[in-house]
């Protein structure tokens, strides 16, 4: 029997189980919050696709960061998704991750989310509204259910780079890992 269809086969099976049942941790930095009740309740009910929130980091497999991020924050960030369990996603909501939002020029915001941890994908707006976060989560649950979200994996396979982008930002980095 072909060694790599069988690990082919059963990751396949893991990648379709993933994507049934998404728990998400959201980390709410800034106005991006808001949007999320909405996308919960019943006008939108995210959880009929299969997501709903997590209590803590152990219990979630997506970390929303919907807001922009200080050095400050960005140090719990890191401690928070090393704390999760991988198959592990990230996904930024608004201009905020991606270049600093409307704090762009202050020395103390960060800006591409993605130099520090492994982000899957953005989903734009400032804020995004529930439509355009449903849109993005269903694409992220077809990304898994193809194989092709694997930030977690790039994680460990350039912890290096990871880890030298978080330590010339905030010094020593304490690793739960």
């Amino acid at each position: 029997m072909n060694n790599n269809f069988v690990k082919g086969s059963w990751q396949e099976i893991l990648d379709w189980a993933q994507n049934k049942s998404i728990n998400m941790l959201h980390y709410c930095t800034g106005c991006g919050a808001i949007e999320l009740p909405p996308t919960m309740t019943s006008r939108y009910d995210m959880s009929r696709f299969g997501i709903g929130p997590a209590a803590t980091p152990r219990q979630a497999d997506l970390l929303l960061v919907t807001g922009y991020l200080s050095t400050k924050t960005l140090r719990r960030l890191i401690y928070t998704y090393e704390q999760m369990q991988a198959p592990k996603f990230v996904v930024g909501f608004g201009s905020c991750t991606i270049n600093g939002g409307m704090y762009w020029d202050s020395y103390n915001t960060i800006k591409q989310l993605d130099k520090y941890l492994p982000v899957e994908m953005y989903i734009a707006g400032c804020m995004p509204r529930p439509e355009a976060i449903l849109d993005g989560l269903l694409k992220l649950k077809k990304m898994i259910a193809d194989g092709e979200a694997d930030g977690y994996q790039r994680y460990q396979d350039n912890l290096e780079y990871y880890h030298q982008n978080q330590e010339s930002v905030l010094g020593e980095v304490q690793r739960t890992q």
